[in-house]
């Protein structure tokens, strides 16, 4: 196959060019990296020098794709199947990038605080950078609360580029920061769960969600295979 991506299953990042794939049914070729293994890590690096998943390479096309939004404009762009993940249409498609660049500002990187915070050892953790991670989320959740009470998708009907972001997003940051009695929110939630490229990510991912390193970990509560 001509395209091949490299990442791994429970990397918050690689779950969205994944959902980008499985929603077109795009062809590729998975490679798991596991950068604890010299082996693996090597390998990659000589894809990727960064050693930063994910990275989608294009043989076809002699292209290295790094970073999980320019992997997902490029397929958009390159090999388009039936859901177009950037709009056609100026005013969707910047609502689309700018809900993008939310999830993973707001959302995916306080996520990731709190979470890396727990991987250090005790007498160097960050407590004031966690707390402030958590009330980035809280406000965060605030606004989509909001954002979404009206809306099927973030930018409207139409599933795009910002839910492949929304995804991993939000199924991670409830993991430790709940998203409690924010109805819309969880609603929101639960449609992206139900969607058959994402269930099919997070069916994937399970088996390494013991790897999570907090108490509250990842749970799939959904069957895959839904249709969204």
């Amino acid at each position: 196959m001509a395209l091949t991506l490299y990442f791994h299953p429970l990397a918050s990042f690689c779950w969205k060019p994944l959902i980008a794939l499985y929603e077109n049914a795009t062809p590729f070729t998975p490679v798991i990296v596991d950068l604890m293994d010299p082996q693996s890590a090597a390998a990659f690096k000589a894809v990727w020098p960064m050693a930063k998943f994910p990275v989608l390479r294009d043989e076809a096309r002699g292209c290295t794709v790094a970073e999980s939004t320019v992997v997902i404009e490029y397929l958009d762009a390159f090999y388009p199947g039936a859901t177009r993940l950037i709009p056609k249409d100026p005013d969707a498609a910047w609502r689309a990038r700018m809900w993008d660049r939310f999830h993973d500002e707001y959302l995916q990187k306080p996520m990731q605080k709190i979470v890396t915070d727990r991987l250090r050892p005790e007498d160097r953790r960050d407590p004031l950078g966690v707390e402030e991670a958590r009330a980035q989320l809280i406000e965060a959740y605030a606004l989509l609360e909001m954002e979404m009470a009206a809306k099927r998708w973030a930018v409207g009907d139409e599933f795009t580029l910002a839910d492949c972001s929304a995804a991993p997003a939000l199924f991670y940051a409830n993991t430790v920061e709940p998203l409690g009695g924010r109805k819309s929110l969880s609603a929101y939630l639960d449609r992206l769960m139900d969607r058959a490229s994402f269930a099919r990510v997070l069916a994937e991912a399970e088996p390494y969600f013991s790897m999570f390193p907090l108490e509250r970990k990842p749970e799939r509560v959904r069957a895959a295979g839904g249709s969204g």
